[in-house]
């Protein structure tokens, strides 16, 4: 499934590791599309929005669905 997610407070590479980390350790295959000037994360993965809302969230980033 694609989710889409607005991610607040990535402002440099290392946020977009941390965010792609993240969303990996719940789904190895996921394929993670990053617009960090937009502040949107796109996930193509078979895990739930919220629980992959939560890992982002867990980096320390504001998250909404």
């Amino acid at each position: 499934m694609n989710h889409v997610f607005q991610v607040q407070g990535m402002n440099c590479e290392h946020c977009e590791k941390a965010v792609t980390r993240a969303v990996r350790q719940l789904d190895r295959a996921a394929e993670v599309r990053i617009d960090r000037a937009a502040n949107r994360v796109e996930v193509q993965s078979t895990q739930d929005a919220q629980a992959l809302a939560k890992a982002i969230a867990e980096e320390g980033y504001s998250v909404s669905i």
